[in-house]
């Protein structure tokens, strides 16, 4: 589990098989203290077990599901940076929200615009992840927590404002127009969505959760 606060960045080059080695290029203590074998790094917002630890990176696998579903399976990824995050520690603060590193998939940057005060960025999503976005929600992008500050559902469009610090100490300044990125929906949505749909179809037994159902419960 992670917060979606970036530690670095670094660079991703595959190895034999299905072995990638991960490097880190700036501000890298973060990540590298105490880095042991079986822990947990967000790459891009992908959750990857260390296998090996470098004196500057680690080695980690990703599988054929991981590379099908995220921006690691493009060719590009050897020739930008991606941000790196340490899993989360018991005890440790929580300054964006709650980010598994299991990618939902990827959307692409439309527009990037800068305004007195931050960036303006424009994403599409595919299908699968739009149903989690909501105005002022969280969604991680390339494993950044970001808020949700616009969302056009009939074009599966969202915006986001980003401030200076993180669109200095991200990839997203080396973000273009028609750039690829990993997108994981708030894990909170896809548990309400499931609640929402149980039992759903199910000609034996009646019992679904509605906003009828929530008020009569007293939850509305």
């Amino acid at each position: 589990m992670f917060t979606g606060l970036i530690q670095a960045l670094g660079t991703v080059k595959p190895l034999t098989g299905d072995s990638w080695q991960i490097t880190c290029v700036k501000s890298s203590a973060s990540v590298m203290h105490d880095l042991a074998v079986g822990d947990s790094v967000a790459v891009d917002g992908v959750c990857l077990t260390v296998e090996d630890v470098l004196k500057d990176g680690f080695i980690a696998t990703a599988s054929p599901e991981t590379l099908r579903r995220t921006t690691l399976g493009q060719e590009q990824i050897e020739q930008r940076y991606v941000n790196l995050e340490a899993s989360l520690r018991v005890g440790s603060k929580v300054g964006g929200h709650f980010v598994m590193g299991h990618v939902d998939g990827i959307g692409q940057m439309l527009l990037v615009e800068q305004t007195a005060t931050s960036w303006e960025m424009t994403f599409t999503a595919s299908v699968d992840i739009a149903c989690y976005i909501v105005p002022k929600g969280s969604i991680a992008v390339n494993g950044i927590s970001l808020t949700v500050a616009e969302y056009q559902p009939e074009t599966m469009q969202f915006k986001v404002a980003v401030i200076p610090l993180t669109y200095a100490e991200t990839n997203l300044s080396y973000l273009k127009a028609g750039s690829w990125v990993n997108l994981e929906g708030d894990i909170l949505g896809k548990y309400v969505e499931k609640f929402v749909n149980f039992d759903k179809g199910n000609a034996e037994t009646d019992r679904q959760i509605t906003p009828s159902f929530l008020s009569e419960h007293g939850y509305l």
